[in-house]
């Protein structure tokens, strides 16, 4: 299966339904067409390329914390991700980690980084797919109906140079602390 083209078809697609939910509502609730295009330009603001220097980055997790801890929870990760950041502000990237239940997992993504001029601070929010939660695991995430589920990772990042730190949301189970070394 060729991933890029799955991501990019995820990434995609997921815009398609965001506009075509955005048409319904106008629709629906009949808002005026000023509403609509201000809905609309709302959204595009959030995906429009905008100018950066493309690079890669390269990434470790260095904390977890589950927000109801069990025993059995893996709060060592032990991941590592490779990301491609583009000219346009897009990246696409890959990352494989344990688990909360410390089994091998892969998460291959496409997103968007947005940085906030004048500051060091940035966020970027990815979707992809999640493959790892298998047999007894697979209900323990959303939506894994074939052992592959979607997710949707925000995240807010603070640079020094080339080396950044990131506070992750993984849904509502944990947050992580990455670093990242800009190559």
């Amino acid at each position: 299966m060729n991933l890029i083209a799955v991501k990019t078809a995820l990434f995609l697609s997921c815009a398609i339904a965001l506009q075509t939910s955005l048409a319904q509502t106008e629709e629906i609730d009949g808002s005026s067409s000023e509403h609509a295009m201000v809905r609309s330009s709302v959204f595009y603001d959030l995906i429009k390329p905008v100018p950066a220097k493309p690079f890669w980055y390269v990434q470790t997790s260095v904390y977890t914390k589950h927000f109801r801890p069990k025993s059995e929870h893996n709060n060592n990760q032990e991941l590592i991700g490779l990301e491609r950041h583009t000219e346009n502000s897009y990246l696409m990237g890959g990352a494989t980690f344990l688990h909360s239940y410390h089994k091998r997992s892969y998460y291959g993504y496409v997103g968007k980084r947005y940085d906030f001029d004048g500051t060091p601070f940035y966020g970027k929010l990815t979707a992809g797919l999640i493959y790892g939660y298998k047999g007894e695991y697979r209900d323990k995430i959303p939506f894994n109906r074939f052992e592959i589920a979607p997710a949707i990772v925000p995240s807010l990042g603070l640079k020094y140079r080339h080396v950044a730190a990131e506070v992750v949301l993984l849904g509502g189970a944990a947050t992580m602390i990455n670093i990242g070394l800009e190559l």
